[in-house]
């Protein structure tokens, strides 16, 4: 057959070395990853002969096989799962994840400057090329079930690797290290060493659900040696909490979520009665860099009778739960069960709703137990978390319970909403917040100059989905959500009747020059008034109760929805010396052709300063460059 070179992904190469040279202390992960992909090949030849009956493919021994050739020193992963398809090796195998490879590399940099680079092979599909840790060449040889025609792909980890067709492949895969020499300084053991060999798998690989063989050195009195299987097989999730260590559960969740870091917290999970089923999950540590991204893989692993259904089952937990990993292995349903069943099947609602429960209070005992990783777990989810308060209303108080926010009060400890009300003046209705980019730019806000004037608290927002959960939600223990940058602003106490008398008395003496301005700026406002919010600033723009913010139509725009612009509304503080100077102006000026220059520099001024652009940049420069000639 004819063999052909191919050259690595200048990205893949790049990883390679970086795996090979400097990466990691600890090698002996390559063979938890070679038997995690022996294991997922298996999964999927059971998968795939449950789904297709007719498929040539033999399934009455499934297993894995870990064969050491001391003399040769070579070692080899052997499994009869799914193999692969000479197509399928030049894209998975040839190509170092197809997607990510760059985003793996930027991570692999940080973990290894920070010394935290354990184990993160297993992340973007590139577990395979741990073996070039250990090995100056690998050959794999493979051949997918049903196909007749097996591939051989070998490489020595530099620039190439060859392909090449073979017709007498076995069906699966085995891949062959061929073995550096043992340098225990460097933490590279003797791979050959069946001492070895049993104590990585038990520690990496115990829980795997297929049996783990290897053929020991000798014989058993007749001439053969005799395989013997090196894991216990039993399912985690099925063994009682007391038989299983925190280390055991660590390793199951790396071997399901290719992380290299242990989890932030273990949930456990047993439902018995009319349908049973048991749970394992984990909540990550660190959220995935792809976490926001249209091809982020979610959901748990599904099995039936401890019978591997489906990898990434999206029907047991709802999408702000994405992040969650772990096992669900129900009794009760059909081993033929597909996803379009799965969305309409009654059991697997009711699992969501019980697994979604669970975990929401698991976050909650978070927050009451473990400040501090609860704060972790904020930190990398709380943004995913708070799409549950728009998409799920049912648990959306259990949300708003685990959920926390900056705040003025503080500004370092961010507050829950139980916090903030229970810190409420007097006669205060509502929980006010303001959304923005950064907490940087909302806290110099004109928005908050009276609230900070006065001492009352406003909720800082920095997230893109603030501005609609927040619209969805309302209110909260039976005081409205409100965003101090929107409708009128009244922090007087009704007692306050001076206050009152002032603002009409204002009223009247700006009249004129409201209305001038409403005229002047038709175009880009509905209305100029005179503002209750603002103490120092000169003006601001704020948005009706019920219009559409700037940040929420941007947000529609940029999901392909086309929305209406809204006209927004002029605040002016008639304490200013600008606004004061203006007014007059206008009483005392029969050509206003100047004045409405200065009207255009405010708004676009007030647009500014809520980290708005100015209609027309150009024409602001100007006039702005213009002003300041003539003061000099």
């Amino acid at each position: 057959m004819t063999t052909e070179t191919f050259e690595f992904q200048v990205e893949a190469r790049q990883l390679l070395q970086l795996m090979i040279h400097s990466v990691y202390s600890n090698k002996d992960v390559f063979l938890r990853e070679l038997v995690s992909n022996a294991s997922d090949a298996l999964d999927k030849l059971r998968l795939e002969k449950l789904r297709d009956d007719a498929l040539d493919a033999d399934v009455s021994d499934l297993h894995i096989e870990i064969d050491v050739d001391k003399e040769a020193r070579t070692l080899t992963v052997r499994d009869n799962g799914i193999g692969m398809s000479y197509d399928e090796v030049g894209r998975l195998i040839g190509t170092i994840a197809n997607s990510g490879t760059a985003a793996f590399l930027q991570e692999l940099r940080e973990a290894q400057e920070g010394g935290g680079a354990e184990g993160l092979i297993g992340q973007f599909g590139v577990g395979f090329y741990s073996g070039f840790m250990v090995a100056d060449e690998v050959t794999l040889v493979t051949r997918r079930a049903g196909e007749d025609q097996g591939t051989r792909w070998s490489s020595r980890g530099e620039a190439t690797y060859t392909l090449e067709k073979v017709d007498d492949a076995p069906q699966g895969t085995s891949v062959t290290l061929h073995l550096k020499p043992a340098d225990p300084e460097n933490q590279l053991h003797d791979y050959t060493s069946e001492w070895t060999i049993r104590e990585i798998v038990k520690r990496y690989s115990d829980f795997i659900t297929w049996p783990i063989r290897m053929v020991p050195a000798g014989d058993d009195g007749d001439g053969a040696p005799a395989p013997e299987t090196l894991n216990s097989m039993k399912a985690l999730w099925a063994r009682s909490r007391e038989e299983v260590s925190e280390d055991e559960y660590h390793e199951l969740y790396k071997h399901i979520s290719h992380d290299w870091r242990e989890p932030l917290e273990t949930i456990r999970l047993q439902a018995e009665g009319t349908f049973e089923y048991q749970s394992l999950l984990f909540i990550p540590a660190h959220a995935p860099h792809d976490l926001f991204t249209r091809d982020f893989k979610r959901g748990v692993q599904l099995y039936v009778k401890r019978v591997f259904i489906m990898d990434d089952c999206e029907a047991l937990l709802p999408p702000y739960l994405r992040f969650v990993k772990g096992v669900v292995d129900a009794q009760d349903l059909s081993l033929n069960v597909s996803r379009e069943i799965l969305q309409q099947d009654r059991h697997i609602r009711m699992m969501q709703r019980r697994l979604t429960k669970k975990v929401l209070s698991t976050v909650k005992d978070l927050m009451t137990k473990d400040a501090e990783r609860y704060a972790t777990f904020w930190r990398e989810f709380g943004t995913v978390l708070k799409e549950g308060l728009v998409t799920d209303p049912d648990n959306r108080e259990a949300l708003l319970a685990v959920a926390s926010f900056a705040t003025t009060h503080s500004e370092d400890e961010p507050t829950t909403l139980a916090g903030y009300v229970e810190r409420m003046k007097d006669g205060q209705d509502a929980v006010y917040y303001i959304t923005g980019e950064s907490r940087q730019s909302i806290e110099n806000s004109p928005h908050l100059e009276a609230f900070r004037a006065k001492g009352v608290e406003v909720l800082l927002l920095t997230d893109p989905v603030d501005e609609v959960w927040a619209d969805a939600v309302g209110e909260y223990e039976g005081k409205k959500l409100r965003s101090v940058t929107k409708g009128e602003i009244d922090l007087d106490s009704e007692g306050e009747e001076k206050a009152g008398e002032e603002r009409e008395k204002q009223a009247e003496e700006f009249a004129g020059l409201l209305g001038w301005m409403r005229e002047q700026l038709d175009e880009d406002i509905k209305e100029v008034r005179l503002s209750t919010r603002l103490t120092v600033s000169p003006a601001c723009v704020v948005s009706d109760a019920h219009d559409l913010t700037p940040a929420l139509e941007n947000m529609y725009r940029a999901m392909g929805q086309e929305v209406p612009r809204t006209k927004r509304i002029l605040e002016l503080n008639p304490g200013h010396p600008l606004v004061k100077s203006l007014n007059q102006a206008y009483a005392d000026r029969a050509d206003r052709s100047e004045l409405a220059e200065s009207a255009e520099l405010l708004h676009a001024l007030a647009v500014l300063a809520e980290g708005g652009q100015p209609k027309d940049p150009a024409k602001f420069v100007r006039a702005v460059s213009e002003r300041l000639e003539r003061t000099l």
